[in-house]
């Protein structure tokens, strides 16, 4: 051991350096100098953070959480993202509180997946709204996440009836998560998307980046047209945006949209012989990754976005050659989002997977049934929509059923309260004998202005305890209240008919574009240069095509500038997107409208005389031109819509969105998400501003569309322009009045003065 030891000292004393010092030359160290590294060291990845609120309104509760009656506890479940993991977090709550349960002095106790997060005071606040923040533990916060709220003076108060409008809190929907987190590198791999672009977790709205390159092409705004509508049926009601960048690269996540050996700021695309997807590190920084669609042509660059959207990647695939794909056509009327209106539908075929049509206790939230309808469902006056509800109340003794009834209201409209037991004499009479009078059916004739393009079908079993019932029942989980099975709504009577334009059809389920789901019949055009804006619009309007309908445009057509062929401009309708200083392509497209152009305002052409006494002889007296084109010109700042018939086929429209610049023209997207600006939008002309909102005119005349026999067609012209057939009918009648009063004249004389003809 000892001479290995001292063998160790000698063979590592060789290495070491000499403790003196000795001139070196220059020279001498010439030969040593080592090669260059063979790459630059790679720096280190800055891992970004986010930051994001989340409010209770975009979980899913727009009216909040409302504790009131016997219900004193209730919360909510929500998702972040699966790639991000946070590292601060914050509860701002708004509460409203009745003055009532103020005076109580009670507290409102909230916990976050199982733990507590703290205690606030149910007391008196200026306005009756308290506003509180909380730190919330930063671990607690995961992918899946429920929140909980319960009153602490709820015992006291259990065994108290009158409740409901004098003890109420309520979170307000404005109450939200303030997190901060990192995002995380889930790698180069097709089989996460569309993450992280886009994660179905998170409960926020998404916005997406899309890159093309330094020349635009209709076909990679195409390709764009058909991944964008696919992400807005992924993104549902979170609702999605685009931003779109012309020759340069997002700064975080986006997609890549060009042809092979094309570069776009900076980075070149693959040369590939067939369409290509391939996910890379963004070279601004690793964590962020860019997808690429190649391909050389519409044909290629469609398959490579239609195969994006088809999913199913193995894992571990950074990139994929597709081959040929078979896009399907699609049918008139065929959206999977849309309510069939050959048949009848059961209730139970229109809820998501995650609900059920059944209730436990007494406290509970209304069963929501949503549904999707197209617009132009016509039926005569006089018929309704069939709705059969089945269903039945819990069997307890000491529920009153006199009191206790299934409320139902569609689109915030009271349908009907249904009773327990049927209703007359004879059933009371029978009941109080101990006979059963039970009702647990009931059909419900529906008008059909009340079905819009998104309904949703409410119904709340209100059960009240009878006054002598133990306190206990009042938080008795065990009894349940359902909706049968064969409860069913059907459109099966109703036809597809409607006069266009009208703009709230297109806002509404951008209708008559998704009456071909796939936009097989639709033309998507921008101007020969349009810019990132106008692009990114169009983009929007093509993501709320797919949410609307839950069809991908696998079939859309776009075209950059006015095209020659009118062949291709005859069979479709027109989506246009487009800015006011886009004043040769403007032209072009409103030379034949009721629109026109001065000094870059929009415009109203005044009608002809032909044109005036056909809209007076068709009843239409309505015309808003001057109203109209007096708007517009005094508002310098705008964005809107306006909608007219195609001067290249009578029975197809054109829909022009457009702003006076594209600062405006951005606004488009927001102002599509806000319910008031939506129901305001209608007509044929809608032109929205910052200080007076959105106004709507009827300029030009419209013309019936849809599924409408000849016959009935005249019936229909006959019903809607009564007042028109009554004062033709008076000429007609005056006219054969007089040529009968002037024959019976000549008959009276010749039969009188016989000689008078001779």
């Amino acid at each position: 051991m000892k001479r290995l030891t001292t063998l160790a000292v000698l063979v590592s004393a060789l290495f070491i350096a000499p403790l003196h010092s000795e001139e070196t030359p220059v020279e001498s160290l010439l030969p040593l100098n080592l090669p260059a590294p063979t790459q630059a060291p790679t720096p280190p990845t800055f891992v970004p953070s986010v930051v994001n609120n989340i409010s209770i309104a975009q979980m899913g509760l727009p009216q909040g959480i409302t504790l009131s009656g016997g219900q004193f506890q209730g919360g909510v479940d929500f998702t972040l993202p699966l790639d991000q993991v946070m590292t601060n977090a914050r509860l701002a709550l708004n509460l409203k509180i009745s003055p009532a349960m103020a005076a109580r002095n009670a507290t409102l106790q909230l916990m976050l997946n199982g733990q507590p997060l703290g205690t606030v005071p149910l007391s008196a606040a200026e306005g009756d709204i308290a506003r509180y923040q909380l730190d919330v533990p930063a671990a607690l916060m995961v992918s899946s996440n429920s929140l909980s709220v319960k009153i602490n003076d709820g015992d006291a108060m259990q065994c108290q009836r009158d409740l409901s409008d004098k003890y109420r809190v309520t979170v307000l929907p404005d109450s939200h998560f303030e997190l901060e987190g990192q995002q995380l590198d889930i790698g180069a791999d097709l089989s996460h998307f569309p993450r992280p672009f886009f994660d179905s977790m998170q409960m926020t709205p998404a916005a997406i980046a899309v890159a093309f390159g330094p020349k635009l092409s209709a076909d990679t705004i195409s390709a764009a047209a058909l991944i964008a509508s696919w992400l807005g049926i992924q993104a549902d009601y979170r609702g999605v945006s685009f931003a779109t960048y012309h020759d340069r690269l997002p700064e975080k996540n986006g997609i890549l949209i060009g042809h092979p050996g094309e570069q776009i700021g900076g980075l070149t695309l693959p040369q590939t012989t067939q369409p290509l997807l391939k996910i890379v590190d963004n070279p601004a920084n690793p964590v962020y990754k860019l997808l690429l669609v190649v391909g050389k042509d519409d044909t290629e660059l469609r398959a490579a976005a239609w195969r994006l959207t088809r999913g199913n990647f193995a894992a571990q695939t950074p990139s994929v050659e597709v081959e040929a794909q078979t896009i399907p056509l699609s049918k008139p009327y065929d959206a999977p989002r849309w309510i069939p209106t050959d048949r009848p539908v059961k209730l139970t075929e229109l809820i998501r997977k995650d609900q059920s049509l059944t209730t436990t206790g007494i406290w509970h939230s209304p069963l929501q049934v949503a549904f999707r309808a197209a617009p132009d469902l016509f039926l005569w006056d006089g018929e309704t929509i069939p709705l059969h509800v089945g269903y039945r109340f819990p069997t307890e003794n000491w529920i009153d059923e006199q009191r206790s009834w299934l409320s139902m209201t569609l689109n915030d409209a009271f349908l009907h309260n249904l009773p327990v037991n049927k209703q007359g004499a004879l059933e009371t009479l029978w009941h109080k004998l101990g006979g059963d009078a039970r009702q647990e059916s009931f059909d419900m004739p529906l008008e059909p202005y009340m079905i819009y393009g998104d309904n949703q079908l409410s119904l709340y079993f209100n059960i009240v305890p009878k006054e002598n019932a133990p306190c206990s029942t009042l938080l008795n989980n065990n009894i349940k209240s359902r909706i049968d099975d064969d409860s069913w709504i059907d459109l099966s009577h109703t036809r597809h008919f409607a006069l266009l334009p009208n703009l709230s059809y297109f806002v509404g389920a951008s209708f008559p574009f998704t009456r071909q789901a796939d936009y097989s019949e639709t033309l998507l055009m921008l101007p020969a240069q349009p810019t990132e804006t106008q692009v990114a619009t169009l983009l929007d309007m093509t993501a709320r095509a797919g949410n609307a309908t839950g069809t991908a445009l696998g079939h859309n057509r776009v075209v950059l500038g006015l095209p020659t062929d009118s062949e291709l401009m005859r069979d479709r309708d027109v989506l246009a997107v487009t800015g006011m200083d886009q004043h040769a392509f403007n032209r072009a497209l409103l030379a034949n409208s009721p629109f026109t152009l001065h000094d870059s305002t929009l415009g109203v052409r005044e009608p002809g005389s032909w044109q005036k006494i056909r809209r007076w002889i068709s009843g239409d007296w309505a015309s808003q031109g001057i109203e109209a084109d007096r708007y517009f010109s005094s508002n310098e700042a705008w964005r809107g819509f306006v909608s007219f018939r195609s001067p290249w086929n009578d029975e197809r429209l054109v829909v022009l969105a457009l702003g006076s610049n594209d600062e405006q023209l951005s606004r488009l997207h927001a102002d599509l998400s806000s319910a008031r600006i939506n129901a305001g939008i209608r007509g044929d002309a809608a032109i929205i501003t910052n200080e007076t909102g959105v106004r709507s005119f009827r300029v030009g005349e419209q013309f019936p569309s849809g599924e409408m026999p000849v016959h009935m067609m005249v019936i229909w012209y006959a019903n809607q322009h009564s007042a028109l057939l009554a004062i033709l009918g008076l000429l007609f009648g005056s006219l054969v009045g007089g040529v009968l009063y002037i024959t019976l004249k000549k008959r009276e004389r010749k039969r009188l003065d016989p000689e008078s003809d001779k």
